[in-house]
């Protein structure tokens, strides 16, 4: 009986373990290809597994404020949140009459765990914490921050952001305005937190504080209604920018379809035209810097 000798054994066993490495980067490779973007010929109503069968559930928060709403009704498709939600919908097939949009509070859209809806628009940043928990859609909008200050108080004349390392700024908790003060502005104190937008709408009324820092489109809508003595200082990138996406339950079946449905109104430029329509007719804004 012949034998193998060891040096013999020794190569074998080498190439078999090389053989399995290959086999393997193979698999790898072809899992990170099947990530590719879905079709929207597989994203029809009948296909899509929506909460509830026919009807696609959109969550915002109330009350919805201008620009992204009109007259606090969701389902006027007024207002720039509003229009991409029927967009949406109506990219994957669905009639306005099968939308269904319900309340979700800002601070547990982005919670861990079940949710009662498809996917929820409320100018959410995507965020690598909040993902954790939480998917998230390619982004439909880039947000800048904004600082609003009262137009007869130290903080209007600011021209840069060192000259508000020492005022007394007011932002919303739960929003990305919080971390672009902290790491852009760099106060010498730290910024004051309120629980809604109202109550930031409030502390700049009442003096509690010298500016607030909000999202841009929000900025232009405080000054043009909610507080007419405002104005806006300046607008300024937010860490890694702020991209908003549609907010979906973590690994729900439906992610990969609201994100084509947007790269779609992306690449039509409709996306463009409803931001154009209800963000942009603002004006320009001063850059911060």
């Amino acid at each position: 009986m012949s034998r193998f000798r060891p040096s013999l054994i020794v190569l074998l066993l080498v190439a078999a373990a090389a053989l399995l490495a290959a086999c393997g980067d193979d698999d790898s490779t072809t899992d990170s290809d099947s990530s590719e973007t879905v079709s929207l010929e597989d994203c029809t109503p009948d296909q899509l597994e929506t909460l509830q069968d026919g009807t696609l559930t959109i969550a915002t928060d109330k009350p919805a404020f201008p620009p992204y709403f009109e007259d606090n009704d969701p389902t006027n498709g007024k207002g720039f949140e509003s229009a991409v939600g029927y967009a949406i919908a109506d990219t994957l097939g669905f009639s306005e009459d099968q939308v269904e949009w319900v309340v979700e509070p800002f601070n547990s859209s982005y919670a861990p765990g079940p949710k009662d809806f498809d996917f929820d628009l409320n100018q959410i940043s995507i965020t690598d914490k909040r993902a954790e928990a939480v998917d998230f859609s390619s982004p439909y909008y880039t947000a800048d921050q904004a600082v609003v200050a009262l137009s007869d108080g130290e903080a209007a004349d600011a021209d840069s952001l060192d000259d508000l390392a020492d005022a007394d700024i007011g932002v919303q908790i739960g929003t990305t305005s919080l971390e672009a003060v902290t790491e852009t502005i760099e106060p010498s104190s730290e910024p004051q937190v309120f629980d809604t937008s109202n109550d930031v709408v409030s502390a700049l009324e009442n003096g509690q504080v010298d500016a607030v820092v909000v999202d841009t489109p929000t900025a232009l809508y405080l000054t043009a209604v909610q507080v007419p003595k405002g104005e806006i200082v300046g607008e300024f990138s937010a860490p890694g920018g702020d991209e908003w996406g549609a907010l979906l339950e973590k690994d729900s079946p439906l992610t990969d379809c609201i994100s084509a449905a947007v790269d779609s109104l992306q690449d039509s430029g409709e996306l463009e035209e409803i931001q154009q329509q209800w963000i942009n007719a603002g004006g320009g804004v001063a850059t911060l810097e």
